[in-house]
């Protein structure tokens, strides 16, 4: 247990540190406001307008798989570093894995995560469209059934 002791010490230190610079800058610094500070800075340019739009939910899913992929890849290292070690439980345990981030990545590819084209395209590509939920499969019932307008036909 000892030699845990100068990696809390690190932590604490850190911690400390990290307190103390929000109090200082809170108590140390000046207080201001003008309309200039209150603004919204986007990379050096003035806004003019309130934004067209919030940002699409696509965009924090293409962040969650990003992570996902790297976690698998975290695990995968010292997987493949001890793998004679393991043996069959750690092939089994692996595969489980992989299937496990396989399926939430289909998952989010059938839902459109990736979908970053026009809102028009994508507007058409719902509903009724003859294509599967991965966009580029034809959908076999649809295409061979043509739509008509009476639903009773």
């Amino acid at each position: 247990m000892i030699q845990y002791l100068p990696l809390l010490l690190l932590g604490v230190v850190a911690f400390l540190f990290a307190a103390a610079s929000f109090i200082a800058s809170g108590v140390l610094g000046p207080k201001r406001p003008t309309a200039a500070k209150e603004a919204p800075y986007e990379c050096g340019i003035v806004p003019t307008r309130e934004p067209a739009e919030r940002f699409p939910v696509r965009f924090y899913l293409v962040a969650m798989i990003f992570i996902i992929f790297d976690i698998e890849i975290i695990f995968l290292y010292p997987w493949a570093v001890r793998y004679e070690a393991l043996g069959v439980f750690g092939l089994v345990e692996m595969v489980v894995f992989a299937l496990a981030v396989f399926v939430s990545f289909t998952y989010l590819i059938s839902n459109g995560a990736l979908d970053w084209g026009p809102a028009s395209r994508r507007s058409q590509m719902e509903g009724g469209s003859p294509y599967s939920s991965i966009r580029r499969v034809p959908n076999r019932d649809a295409v061979a059934r043509p739509a008509t307008a009476d639903p009773a036909a």
